[in-house]
């Protein structure tokens, strides 16, 4: 499989920095990031109450500080040729990967709208106990310049909030159980913490891009509110994930008379 395409999304095989250069330049009104953390360091972590080693993958292994900033730079400038001059982009990580990304972006002159500290309620235990709990991700909002009119949708964060402003902090649990009926996979999002993202700052319509798509959340949110999806992923038994879960959620709709 290269690519799945229906009327609303389309789902493309390959490296994102490859598959990118197919996107239509200044097309896209919304990215959503979830990059390789490069955590996977041999080390061990807490699931369902067992020891479990925290590697993912080959793709999550750090080349080094340089050579991940590296690849850092060239997927973030692939990106920025796809997005529209007043688009916006999230990209999420922990402190393995956050602050390079960080660096890059300011290096390419993008503007930090929010710093988003997304705390995890129910995070797994730390098994080596020679440390405080990680318990909470960065998701950095950004937009290619100061000047950029970036979307925002203001009133409609805060009626969701209780009428009351949304703030930088979100407590949002970690990707629940049925979110993970049709696959697994290891940093799939929950679905709350992309409704966020993509309600505040896309309208109705909008393209959204995910270039590491892994199971398909960022997709889902978006068909489920009217907007449409292109999905990168390097791995096809996700991308077939991703299609799954999105075309439950449009039958789930349609049965619930959306």
């Amino acid at each position: 499989m290269k690519y799945i395409k229906e009327n609303n999304y389309k789902l493309s095989l390959g490296d994102c920095i490859k598959e990118l250069r197919k996107v239509e330049s200044k097309s896209v009104d919304m990215i959503f990031a979830d990059p390789p953390y490069k955590l996977s360091n041999d080390g061990i972590t807490c699931k369902s109450g067992k020891m479990e080693s925290v590697n993912k993958g080959s793709w999550d292994k750090s080349l080094g500080v340089e050579l991940d900033y590296k690849f850092n730079v060239k997927w973030l400038k692939a990106c920025d040729r796809v997005l529209k001059d007043e688009g916006s982009m999230w990209i999420s990580g922990t402190y393995h990967i956050i602050h390079s990304i960080a660096f890059a972006l300011q290096k390419m002159d993008y503007y930090i709208i929010n710093e988003i500290t997304w705390v995890k309620p129910n995070a797994a235990p730390n098994m080596g106990c020679r440390c405080f709990t990680a318990s909470q991700e960065t998701v950095l909002w950004v937009k290619k310049n100061k000047k950029a009119k970036h979307v925002f949708n203001y009133q409609f964060m805060k009626e969701i909030n209780g009428g009351k402003q949304m703030r930088s902090v979100w407590e949002i649990p970690t990707t629940p159980k049925r979110e993970k009926k049709y696959g697994y996979h290891p940093t799939q999002k929950p679905e709350a913490l992309l409704y966020r993202c993509i309600m505040s700052s896309t309208n109705a319509q909008d393209i959204i891009l995910d270039p590491f798509c892994g199971s398909g959340t960022t997709g889902v949110v978006a068909i489920r509110n009217g907007r449409s999806f292109i999905g990168i992923d390097i791995n096809e038994e996700y991308l077939f994930l991703t299609k799954e879960r999105i075309k439950r959620a449009l039958e789930e709709d349609k049965n619930n008379g959306n």
